[in-house]
Parts: structure tokens; C-alpha cells; sequence
């Protein structure tokens, strides 16, 4: 068979051995090497395999030690709707944020923020936890000539501390009207898996959201980061009487 579709049949193989029971959570599986002589295959093919299980989240790999068989987890769903609130995020949720003021746009960010590239912004990052692990995470930019001199520059600190890009730019008198999200399947840096603490290559959601005033201006714009084997994304839908 051809290499590319080997390790494919390699890891479906494996995949309904681990689902038929053959080893218990936390078992040791055999060496890629034994895999190979079972399938008649190459090692570099048993490795690719077992990397692909990996990334979905059935086994996972111990440096110097070897692969076990993981704990199934059940995925945390994340609701994303215009009245999500960081107090609403669920039990056992919690959330750790830094700000860095007068940061220069990227030339990505000052794109979507229709600023000049190199424009101060504060920059925000956010890591979302249940029970210890991160789930989500974010990187914020607000452009500073929004919010420089008034109380919510920074969006963790001040009278509007936590409450979120809305209430605060309505509290300075600017109106949001609207926000986009851009969803989009993708495999895990190493960044990112530092971040989240996953394997490279796991399967993530990025999420590229910007918020808008009613005039038009964008105030907000965030890179967001998901892992899929711990969390699915449920977008919640408002309608109102009227509404065509």
C-alpha cells in the first residue's frame, strides 16, 4: 500500500483495537517497532500512525517512556453569544489575563483594526482554565486611540475591570453595533501547544473576532484559540419579536 494511506490503515487498525477494549486507560502500548512487524510495514509508517492518534486524543506519548492509552475526556462545550460573560463560563472555570499598553499594531492586526501598522494598541492575552487546564486562548487589541486617557485603557484594570469590550466602550461613550467571527479548523503550533498544553499538530479552532462601532470603526479585534479534544464551540443565536 501506498505511504501516505499506510499509517492511515495502520492507525484505523489501532483505533478499533483501542475501541474493542484490547488495552486498558494507562496501558503501555506495544513498540512501534513490534507494530511494524504486525503490519508488515515500516517503522517511520507505525510512528505516523500512532502520531495520528495522538492528535485526536486516544493515546498520548510520555518522552523516554513510551505511548499509553488516555483517559476519554468529556469535552467542555464553550457558548459563544452576545451576552456571554466571563461569569457565565460554567463551574470549575476560571480565567488569567495581562495587558501591555502601547503596544505596536502588527501589520495583521492593524489590518483589521483599520489602523496605520506600528499604531499603539494595548494588548491583552487571556487563558481560560476548568479544573487547572487551559482551554482557550486569547490574544487581544484594542487601538489606543479608542481608549488612551480615559478609565477602561485597560480592559482588567479600572471601574469596568472584567466586563467585557461592550460595556466598557459604551461606559466612554462609543456604541458597539456588531461583531464578526471567522472559525477555523486548524492543527496546533508549537505555540499553540505550549499555550494549551497539547501535543503539536492536535487539531485546534482559531477564531478571529472583531467588534464594531455603530460608526463603523472596529474597537476590538482577538485571535482565539480552542483545543478540540477538550472543548466544543456552541454559537447561540438571538432572535427577537420582529425579527425577519
Amino acid at each position: 500500500m501506498a505511504r501516505d494511506t499506510a499509517y492511515v490503515k495502520v492507525a484505523d487498525a489501532l483505533r478499533a483495537r483501542i475501541r474493542a477494549g484490547e488495552w486498558q486507560v494507562g496501558a503501555k502500548l506495544p513498540s512501534r517497532s513490534r507494530f511494524a512487524l504486525e503490519y508488515g510495514v515500516g517503522q517511520s509508517v507505525t510512528q505516523r500512525a500512532l502520531e495520528l492518534l495522538v492528535i485526536e486524543g486516544l493515546l498520548e506519548g510520555r518522552a523516554g517512556s513510551g505511548t499509553y492509552l488516555s483517559a476519554p475526556r468529556e469535552r467542555l462545550r464553550i457558548v459563544r453569544s452576545r451576552r456571554r460573560r466571563r461569569a457565565g463560563l460554567g463551574a470549575g472555570l476560571t480565567w488569567e489575563a495581562h495587558s501591555t499598553a502601547r503596544t505596536p499594531a502588527p501589520e495583521r492586526i492593524a489590518e483589521r483594526l483599520c489602523v496605520a501598522p506600528g499604531d499603539p494598541c494595548v494588548r491583552t492575552t487571556y487563558e481560560f482554565l476548568a479544573e487547572g487546564r487551559p482551554v482557550e486562548v486569547c490574544e487581544s487589541w484594542e487601538p489606543m486611540a479608542v481608549t488612551d486617557g480615559t478609565p477602561v485603557v485597560l480592559p482588567e484594570a479600572g471601574p469596568f475591570k472584567g466586563a467585557g469590550v461592550i460595556e466598557r466602550m459604551r461606559s466612554i461613550g462609543v456604541l458597539v453595533a456588531s461583531a464578526t467571527e471567522v472559525p477555523r479548523p486548524a492543527r496546533a503550533s508549537q505555540a499553540q501547544a505550549q499555550l494549551l498544553g497539547i501535543g503539536v499538530g492536535e487539531l485546534i479552532t482559531e477564531i478571529e473576532r472583531t467588534y464594531y462601532a455603530v460608526d463603523g470603526r472596529a474597537v476590538e479585534t482577538a485571535d482565539i484559540v480552542v483545543a478540540d479534544r477538550r472543548s466544543e464551540i456552541a454559537y447561540v443565536i438571538d432572535f427577537h419579536p420582529g425579527d425577519r
